[in-house]
């Protein structure tokens, strides 16, 4: 059986992909972060409603395979007021290296952008270096931070926005 090597990005939702989202969020995040428990339901429940009150014109789904399996993800979902948020970006640690997480981003930016939103903000921890560098790198800038209990230990979040 011949494996293919090429990641693919695909937008379209299968039977499977939100749970399996949910899962390697769960797995990764725990493994190289010890976030516990409660942060895997956090991301249950955001995507669970992301699911179920999916609109295209306003939300995506970027779901990245190599190989048969989900290896990354990010998604835009609307808000109301011309405004995104960038949400679930993962890539898995196998598949790392290779300029996926940039690809990715820029899928998203370029959605935003075709769908004349006017804003994007995310949410993500202080930790995620690697990921904060490609928000900075296009174009976002930290606006908020806030350090409290959550996930099984004292986190730092941080707010990046960015006007497209």
């Amino acid at each position: 059986m011949a494996h293919d090597k090429q990641v693919r990005i695909r937008t379209d939702i299968r039977p499977g992909d939100i749970g399996y989202l949910v899962y390697l969020h769960g797995v990764v995040y725990a493994h190289e972060y010890r976030l516990d428990h409660t942060f895997e339901g956090y991301v249950a429940a955001g995507l669970g409603e992301f699911a179920k009150s999916y609109d295209e014109g306003q939300d995506r789904l970027w779901v990245a395979e190599k190989d048969g399996y989900i290896v990354g993800s990010i998604a835009i979902a609307g808000q109301p007021g011309k405004t995104a948020q960038l949400r679930w970006f993962l890539v898995h640690p196998d598949a790392r290296g290779a300029g996926l997480g940039r690809r990715l981003v820029q899928e998203a930016l370029n959605f935003c952008r075709e769908r004349s939103f006017e804003s994007v903000f995310l949410w993500t921890l202080s930790d995620l270096k690697a990921a904060a560098h490609l928000y900075t790198d296009a174009g976002f800038e930290r606006t908020e931070q806030k350090t409290h209990q959550i996930w099984g230990g004292m986190r730092t979040e941080e707010r990046y926005d960015l006007a497209v």
